[in-house]
């Protein structure tokens, strides 16, 4: 993780905190300890019944071993599954540290040639140094120019089976302390980088008629959150251009995904003084990632027996939703 959390366009440590803005913010009120504790339960209750899914004892290389078994499209898969990585190119926009990296790391196992880019190169050139499945190429999502270039070099070496944007920066902020400079640096990065990620790799994709692109948004972007004034849109924006770029791209040959993460055991996370419910390593967050992708789904979100009760709350109508956030956070 970037060692200073107020500049990370090139890292994915942002996605460390599944619903940052709301939790972190409740963490510091009497009413929090209420709602943290029964969100726990009903996550207790919820793996009961999801027994099926991959717990926290579940290891890291049973992704690869997922990726081997062959599997027909069905109707309730939106993209093509991809189950076997062996020879597929993927380039990482954002992952030398956390769910990004742990990503790269999953996808070179399980045979594919994987290209890493982030702004702070963190140990990815010497893993890359010792591993050919492995290429560093620094990159600041930032930089238009830069963003250009390095689709092209990475491109003339072949065509890119998977992009996968991870990049992220995240600081609480309320409207009553409005801070439009760091607006604007959460939107330049985790939704105008992506925009020059897609802007360069999609025209190649088009020509080929495949490809996929994923990009890693948050839960925190389902609905609007206290403390997350900066963040949450920039996830929302995130994840309406996925569905955008699904409904566009569909016919064209070429694959689209959203991932939306619950918490993650990262630097980030560990600063939180709560009990994060449904805690999971990087490397099961990769595990998951993977496992979506070879089941061919457009909304990829883990753990599920978190983000299911997440989403039921999308469901509440502003009467009840607002009201409910207020008496849970206490902000």
């Amino acid at each position: 993780m970037d060692k200073h959390p107020t500049r990370t366009a090139g890292t994915a440590t942002v996605h460390a905190t599944a619903h940052p803005p709301v939790l972190a913010a409740a963490g510091a009120s009497g009413a929090a300890t209420t709602m943290i504790s029964a969100m726990t339960s009903a996550v207790t209750l919820t793996e009961r019944v999801l027994h099926k899914e991959s717990g926290p004892s579940e290891k890291p290389e049973t992704a690869a071993r997922a990726m081997e078994q062959p599997m027909a499209r069905s109707l309730w898969q939106l993209n093509a599954p991809i189950t076997d990585w062996r020879g597929r190119r993927v380039w990482l926009v954002g992952a030398s540290t956390g769910i990004g990296l742990a990503c790269a790391q999953a996808l070179c196992a399980a045979g594919a040639q994987v290209v890493v880019s982030a702004r702070n190169p963190q140990g990815v050139p010497a893993w890359a140094a010792q591993d050919a499945g492995v290429q560093w190429r620094a990159l600041d999502v930032t930089n238009p120019a830069q963003v250009q270039a390095t689709a092209r070099a990475i491109e003339a070496e072949g065509p890119l089976d998977l992009v996968v944007y991870a990049a992220g920066y995240y600081r609480a902020q309320r409207a009553t302390a409005l801070d439009l400079e760091d607006l604007l640096q959460h939107d330049q990065v985790n939704y105008q980088g992506a925009l020059q990620v897609v802007n360069a790799v999609l025209p190649g994709m088009l020509a080929r008629q495949s490809g996929h692109i994923s990009l890693l948004s948050s839960v925190a972007g389902w609905r609007g959150l206290p403390n997350g004034l900066a963040y949450g849109p920039t996830k929302a924006a995130l994840t309406h251009l996925a569905e955008t770029l699904y409904m566009d791209l569909q016919d064209q040959g070429i694959g689209v995904s959203v991932v939306n993460p619950g918490f993650v055991a990262t630097p980030l996370t560990a600063q939180n003084q709560f009990t994060m419910p449904a805690l999971i390593s990087p490397a099961q967050a990769a595990h998951h990632m993977l496992k979506g992708w070879a089941q061919g789904q457009f909304d990829i979100h883990f753990p599920k027996r978190f983000t299911l009760w997440l989403k039921l709350l999308r469901l509440l109508p502003y009467r009840l939703y607002f009201p409910l956030v207020r008496k849970l956070t206490g902000l």
